[in-house]
């Protein structure tokens, strides 16, 4: 792993480890967005304070109607692009020929790799040439992330992750968010937490955990995508 100071990640402020990251490893750092409250945070602050660090976000060609709106909205607002990447379409033609469209409900090996196909993929396409992955990751979000740090290595992508927002709490994101006046997916109004593809999101009960709405077909453990499932500092 690259030599990096996990305490001035701590204790600077995110903007202000964000410059430094970004004049360390100059367009070698980018930040992935799923336009989450917790992924508007960062946005905000990257296009506010003119950081120049790439922004992107992965389209599954599944996504929520919702999540398109946050996507356009935040480019109209802050005046910039947030690029895109997609899963590969043969390889998309080739699982539904063989398994059908809505085979991710038969079984976690064919939805996760659903999931491989529409964001694993892409994701490893995005990262060609990079260092440095910025994340909106939190220790709530799930018991596999409860042993991340600030700065992690991830073993799949080959890149150190900084996560900022990790020690973050649901009110304190929620409270920046009114603060700075984020865009937000209205979702979150109505009980949508973790919002992924439209098949695979549902919205919960307020008192349920936070990956309760997330493929609910499946049992409790091992609610992941496959994107951040190989982190150790």
């Amino acid at each position: 792993m690259l030599c990096l100071p996990r305490k001035i990640a701590k204790n600077l402020k995110i903007k202000d480890f964000l410059k430094f990251l970004d004049k360390k490893f100059p367009g070698k750092v980018v930040f992935s967005t799923s336009f989450s409250m917790e992924d508007q945070i960062i946005t905000h602050i990257i296009f506010d304070k003119k950081i120049p660090i790439k922004i992107f976000t992965i389209d599954t060609g599944r996504l929520l109607t919702d999540t398109y709106k946050v996507w356009s909205s935040t480019n109209k607002l802050y005046k910039n692009c947030i690029l895109a990447y997609y899963p590969k379409y043969e390889n998309i033609e080739k699982y539904i020929l063989e398994n059908g469209p809505n085979a991710f409900y038969e079984s976690l090996e064919k939805r996760k790799l659903c999931c491989y196909i529409r964001k694993v993929e892409p994701i490893k396409r995005a990262f060609l040439g990079k260092l440095l992955w910025i994340t909106g990751l939190r220790i709530s979000h799930s018991i596999y992330r409860k042993s991340l740090d600030f700065l992690d290595w991830d073993n799949s992508q080959h890149l150190i992750k900084y996560n900022p927002l990790l020690k973050w709490v649901p009110v304190q994101v929620k409270e920046f968010t009114k603060i700075h006046y984020l865009l937000y997916n209205s979702l979150h109004d109505k009980g949508g937490i973790s919002l992924g593809c439209y098949p695979c999101s549902k919205t919960i009960h307020i008192f349920s955990s936070i990956r309760a709405g997330r493929w609910i077909w499946e049992k409790k453990m091992g609610k992941e995508c496959g994107l951040h499932a190989n982190c150790k500092k």
